[in-house]
């Protein structure tokens, strides 16, 4: 369904170690990172797409966080949820709610919520029940 997710940043460095912290915990690979464009992507399993990428907004006005927008990071399990919430906090993102089940989506959803440095609203969500 989707080619390509794009998440505008202003501070491109910041941005890319807080992702490529975030990235590992969850086990996603980087496929690119050029840094004179600014921009990075991060390509899923196993396919090619979709990719996931940040970079300056192609305009080249000041990035603005949107508000009713996030992007949702699939997990193979609770403990990635919990892992990738942590290393999100510890690189500098904000917290929009903590690991856990939220059961008005489903039964098994335990997901966690918080904001990367620019303010850009993220999502680490397991759908499985637990191992």
């Amino acid at each position: 369904m989707f080619s390509h997710l794009f998440v505008g940043v202003t501070d491109f460095e910041r941005a890319l170690a807080f992702y490529n912290s975030l990235m590992s915990a969850l086990g996603v690979q980087a496929r690119f990172c050029e840094r004179e464009r600014p921009w990075a992507g991060w390509q899923s399993r196993p396919g090619p797409r979709p990719l996931f990428l940040i970079g300056r907004p192609y305009d080249q006005q000041p990035h603005a966080a949107g508000n009713g927008q996030m992007v949702a990071f699939l997990a193979e399990s609770r403990a990635v949820v919990d892992r990738a919430y942590a290393v999100a906090l510890a690189n500098g993102g904000a917290s929009e709610g903590a690991p856990g089940l939220r059961p008005e989506y489903h039964e098994h959803y335990y997901g966690a919520y918080f904001r990367d440095p620019d303010g850009n609203k993220l999502c680490v969500a397991c759908h499985l029940p637990p191992t």
